[in-house]
This record gives C-alpha cells, sequence and structure tokens, in this order.
C-alpha cells in the first residue's frame, strides 16, 4: 500500500515524505479543531438565555446543579456511551477519586479512548512506516524480529492497556482516598466538636475545620468545603450529607451523615454526638487492627508449612531412597 501510494506520488511529482507528512498535518488539525468544538464552553449569549428559561437553576431532577452525565452531543457520542445508567456509574466513581469537575465523565472516556487508539499507533508507526519520515535518525525496528501474529499480540495488548489503564487508576485513586478519608474522619471530628464547644455555629465550625485541615487531610478537606458550598446554594442539610457520604464512598462518612441528621432532627447535643461517635471509630479501627493481628499467625503457619513440608520430606526420606539405591 506504501509503494502504490509513493509510486502515486511521484507520478504527480510530489515528494512521498513531503505527502506524508501533509497528512500528519491535516489529520492533526482535524484532530484539534474537533477536540475543541467538543469541549468549548457555551455561547455566553446561548447561557443566558437559558438562564433566562431558569434551565440554569434547576437540574432536571430537581437539584440545584446541572447533571454532568447529560446525554452526548455532536462529536462526544464517538467515546462517550449513550447508556445513561453506564455514565452515572463512571460520574459516581470519579467522584468518589476526587473528580467534580462538569465535565470529568467525558473527559474519562476521551482519555480511555486517545489511549486505546494512540498507543497502538505509535507502535505501528515507529515500526512499520520509513524511519527517515517518523525520526530523524533510522530507529532499529522491533517489528522486523515479528512475525504477523506477534505484532496483533502487542498490537491487541496496546489496545487492552490503553482502554483497561484509566479504569484501573480509577480503582487505585478511589481505594487511595478512601483510605485517606477513614484515617482523617475522627482527627475531623474531634477538632469540629472543639470548634462547636468554643461557640461556633456547625457550618462556621465545618468551614474552620475544611480549612485547617487542608494540607493534612486534603482530601476529607474538600468534601466538607462541597458540603457547606451545596448548604449555601439552597440544598437541604439532610440531602447534602448523605450526598457528601455517596461521593465519598466511606462506611463511617455514612454513619457521619446519620448522626448529623438524627442529631439536628431530634434536637440533641451535636457536640456529645460527635464525641460519642469519634470514640466508637477508634474503637472500631483498634478491632480491626486486633482482628488482622489474629489473623496473621494462621497466615504465617500456611506459608511456613509450605516451605518447611518439601525439607521435612527431604531429610525422612532421602535415607530410604539412598538405601534403596544401593540395594538395586
Amino acid at each position: 500500500m506504501l509503494d502504490y501510494i509513493q509510486d502515486l506520488s511521484q507520478s504527480f511529482g510530489v515528494n512521498s515524505d513531503m505527502l506524508f507528512l501533509s497528512g500528519i498535518a491535516i489529520g492533526t488539525l482535524i484532530l484539534y479543531y474537533g477536540v475543541v468544538g467538543a469541549f468549548a464552553k457555551p455561547d455566553p449569549t446561548r447561557r443566558r438565555m437559558r438562564a433566562g428559561r431558569g434551565d440554569m437553576a434547576q437540574g432536571s431532577d430537581g437539584s440545584l446543579f446541572h447533571d454532568e452525565d447529560n446525554d452526548p452531543t455532536g462529536m462526544l457520542k464517538a467515546f462517550v456511551p449513550s447508556s445513561r445508567q453506564e455514565r452515572t456509574k463512571i460520574a459516581k466513581r470519579m467522584r468518589q477519586a476526587g473528580a467534580h469537575s462538569k465535565n470529568a465523565v467525558r473527559n474519562f472516556y476521551f482519555v480511555r479512548t486517545f489511549l486505546g487508539i494512540i498507543l497502538p499507533a505509535i507502535f505501528i508507526a515507529l515500526n512499520f512506516l520509513p524511519g527517515e519520515i517518523i525520526l530523524p535518525f533510522r530507529l532499529e525496528r522491533i517489528a522486523g524480529n515479528l512475525n504477523a501474529i506477534q505484532s496483533i499480540q502487542i498490537i491487541t495488548f496496546l489496545i487492552a492497556t490503553g482502554f483497561f489503564g484509566p479504569s484501573v487508576w480509577l480503582s487505585m485513586r478511589i481505594k487511595s482516598r478512601r483510605t485517606e478519608i477513614e484515617q482523617a474522619l475522627p482527627n475531623a471530628l474531634d477538632l469540629l466538636q472543639v470548634a462547636i464547644e468554643a461557640g461556633m455555629g456547625f457550618d462556621a465550625a465545618t468551614s474552620r475545620v475544611a480549612h485547617e485541615m487542608s494540607r493534612v487531610a486534603p482530601a476529607i478537606s474538600e468534601e466538607f468545603t462541597i458540603l457547606q458550598l451545596e448548604i449555601q446554594a439552597g440544598k437541604d442539610r439532610d440531602r447534602a450529607f448523605l450526598e457528601m457520604a455517596s461521593r465519598t464512598g466511606v462506611e463511617e462518612m455514612s454513619s457521619f451523615a446519620n448522626v448529623i441528621n438524627q442529631s439536628v432532627q431530634f434536637g440533641t447535643s451535636v457536640s456529645d454526638a460527635l464525641m460519642f461517635f469519634s470514640e466508637k471509630m477508634r474503637e472500631d479501627r483498634e478491632l480491626r487492627a486486633q482482628e488482622m493481628a489474629n489473623k496473621l499467625p494462621v497466615k504465617m503457619s500456611a506459608v511456613m508449612a509450605a516451605l518447611m513440608m518439601p525439607t521435612l520430606l527431604m531429610i525422612t526420606l532421602m535415607p530410604v531412597v539412598i538405601r534403596w539405591i544401593n540395594v538395586m
């Protein structure tokens, strides 16, 4: 195919290298304008018109915020799934990972699609196209020592890596953020209790805790800040706390939301509820540590048995084997 293109370009008096570089330039230009058009912000005039109709004030579910996983339009249909259930699932996972931007869902799908295409494309370009076109020096090609099946296997592996790599990263990010929130939550509750006992209101105390913990625990500071912004925007306190628990995906955060909601609902002391809940969390953490310590001897015994059993068999059976060899 490349030979045919070169012959065709030479028949028109066009250098094949210049033709190839022109194709790359045109493809890059098309990709650039496509991405810019997909991620461009809406026109200010249209945004004011939607605001006048009240579309900017309420989402489809009556909330004060837009749903970030709305139906894709235009170029977004190429890499964003049309299933609303799938988009909602990824949007929840992105929030649990700390990505709260409006375009987090489509950015995730775009990166996954881009990596799934660019990784095998780089492999093909570096190994099958003329080296003088790709790089100023001649590259020693890997594909020269590979057959067609091996090349297809490598390309398939690169596609799978680019497509599923962001999902693996997202899972690791969610796990890391949950661990950070679980470790910092008792200290945050103690600081919140101290601020309330000092005479501050609950909202002011929450904002102060978010500010004080922005360096040592940025994840929980971010969640408390979002909580206060939603409450100030007019969202119900109960719903704001429950959505914070859903964003983090931490069981202790769900219990914290229920404790605060019940304390406000029944008129009990928030400070006492926070102190009791903080102590309970520390006790649960200690019990989990003791459970892990109690499991350790059982796990060690299995490993020791697996390592010692071959040696014991050799010690006990080797004399019998030697005597049997001498007799035979």
